[in-house]
């Protein structure tokens, strides 16, 4: 049977990364917990010995439930009744064999019940399901709701909450209502307090609700009477044992069928305030919107990955004019370069995945000790370098998972087409990635501050100055010229003191920045992992290359009287 993690040595790879040491180092705690659990690992060897093992049981309950249940999911999907939703026969034994294999919580400290993993494994293990079942990736990584409680409840919360995510319940974040989507300080969910029964209740709708009959529910509503913007949002959890939420409906929805997406109905429901009041969207969201989307670079990775996988098998199988098609330059270089896009925007997510874990364990260092000077300089660096880089990984590997989605099609030709093949699914199950959890737009509005600052032309020059081998050092050169031709881009636009067009190249100039950044990850990759890498950094590069160009004649050649012809 297919192992979903021992199949990919690329993520062995980046699990191996050298960052991982420190890590560990701090997620541990210098190893402390082994004195307390068996199962804490005594030192660093031991620490990746035991990441290792849960990503290979993971990867082996994907291959043999998950991918095997995912077209009859697909198919199935959730039914609602009576307010409340029942998963698809696939989605309960999916989450059964998960629960059974103690796959919850994974990042939570081992005194709640939880694996104390670092972020970058945990997310290797959602990109690994992903690649098997997107819509069930949904509802199981949901679990990293509970990354938000931990670092913002209070203790006792933490002692009623966590332990049972650990055990297996699940989570969803209610923020999006009918007239509030991506504008969520316009959020009018009504919360009031109860002042003879010591609670807060809830009233009102939210719609487009992952997951949305949840166990354990973080709740963005406003608890500020008159007011109208975000200043006036808090954060709540509600647990569904109280009651008071319904299910109105669950949407109809092109593709993610098994992840139930849901009206639901707040009628008086009792919650509880998470952290300070006003401070749900100014600072709970987002943290809470910066893990999710994470998890949806990892989703979109693990969708590449299956395209991917659909597209090489079905081109070596495939015999036209005598032959198998993979030996036509046409169908191998859109192979190649969705091998390329994958690596590339795999290299992302992870570099991206440990910057986050460095940051959040000195959050959490510093809620135990005050951290020393060396390690607040250490925080304050990497995590800039995760809101930087987050907004890129995000927004990029969801591009190109709908790229390689289509292109995984287009190899399978008319068979693509028709509903018996994988590939139709996986086109459908990429088409949300760049939409929800911000859009790729909206991820540009997150990241153009980090290009107008400086902040990404100085981390590229701090890449320029890694040792690469002798192979890649011509690809160095290149990508150098093209950080060159962002840079002068980025002057013009920003010397143009012109707000409208700031905005207009804004997106081109994000991908720009992100197609340097990433033909560097794949060129340090490539120099520690040839066999792995090599053939992909070259594609990549070629492909980068002439992106950088594209956009660089737009905004070169672009006159500000040409604003006109775009407005409508």
């Amino acid at each position: 049977m297919a192992n979903f993690y021992t199949d990919i040595p690329e993520l062995k790879y980046h699990l191996n990364n050298p960052m991982m040491e420190r890590i560990c180092e701090l997620k541990e705690r210098g190893y402390r917990d082994k004195d307390e659990y068996d199962y804490a690992p005594q030192d660093y060897a031991d620490a990746l010995d035991s990441y290792d093992k849960v990503l290979e049981i993971t990867g082996e309950i994907t291959g043999e439930v998950i991918a095997a249940n995912a077209e009859g999911v697909d198919q199935e999907g959730p039914h609602c009744a009576n307010g409340r939703v029942e998963y698809a026969s696939g989605t309960k034994q999916n989450l059964d064999a998960m629960v059974k294999a103690g796959l919850n919580g994974m990042t939570m400290p081992r005194r709640f019940g939880g694996l104390n993993f670092p972020i970058t494994p945990y997310t290797m293990c959602a990109e690994i399901v992903a690649a098997a079942d997107a819509g069930f990736g949904n509802i199981w990584s949901l679990q990293d709701c509970i990354e938000t409680l931990y670092e913002f409840g209070n203790e006792d919360q933490h002692s009623r909450f966590i332990p049972r995510i650990c055990a297996g319940e699940t989570m969803s974040m209610d923020l999006t209502e009918p007239d509030a989507g991506s504008d969520l300080q316009s959020v009018m969910l009504k919360a009031t307090y109860d002042e003879a029964n010591n609670c807060w209740r809830l009233n009102g709708v939210k719609r487009f609700i992952t997951n949305g009959d949840a166990d354990l529910h973080l709740v963005l509503a406003r608890s500020e009477e008159g007011t109208r913007d975000g200043r006036g949002l808090s954060m709540f959890i509600y647990d569904k044992r109280d009651g008071g939420v319904n299910v109105r409906r669950i949407e109809n929805k092109l593709g993610i069928h098994g992840s139930p997406t849901c009206e639901l109905v707040y009628k008086n429901a009792r919650a509880e305030l998470c952290g300070d009041r006003k401070l749900g969207l100014i600072k709970y969201v987002m943290a809470l919107m910066n893990g999710a989307r994470l998890g949806i670079a990892a989703q979109s990775v693990g969708l590449s990955q299956a395209a991917y996988n659909e597209a090489l098998a079905y081109a070596k199988d495939r015999k036209q004019f005598s032959k198998a098609i993979i030996e036509f330059p046409a169908v191998y270089d859109m192979l190649s370069t969705i091998k390329a896009k994958l690596d590339a925007g795999r290299a992302l997510l992870y570099q991206t995945a440990r910057y986050v874990d460095i940051y959040k364990a000195l959050d959490d260092i510093a809620r135990e000790r005050k951290l020393t000077p060396e390690e607040r300089q250490e925080q304050k660096k990497y995590a800039k370098l995760a809101d930087a880089f987050t907004p890129l990984a995000k927004g990029m590997n969801s591009e190109y998972a709908n790229q390689n989605a289509y292109d995984c099609i287009q190899v399978h030709g008319g068979s693509g087409f028709m509903m018996e093949y994988a590939c139709q699914r996986i086109y459908r199950d990429a088409r949300i990635t760049s939409i929800y959890e911000g859009t790729t737009q909206l991820q540009t509005v997150a990241a153009i501050r980090y290009v107008t600052n400086g902040a990404y032309i100085a981390t590229l020059r701090d890449y320029e100055q890694v040792l690469c081998s002798d192979e890649m050092k011509p690809l160095l050169e290149r990508v150098k010229a093209m950080a060159d031709k962002f840079e002068t881009c980025t002057n013009l636009v920003k010397e143009a003191a012109d707000q409208e067009l700031h905005d207009l190249m804004a997106r081109r100039l994000y991908e720009m920045a992100a197609d340097c950044v990433m033909s560097h990850l794949i060129i340090q990759d490539a120099t520690r992992a040839p066999e792995l890498f090599s053939q992909s950094a070259k594609v990549y590069v070629n492909y980068a290359e002439a992106e950088v160009e594209k956009h660089n004649a737009f905004i070169q050649g672009f006159n500000k009287e040409d604003l006109s012809c775009y407005r409508k």
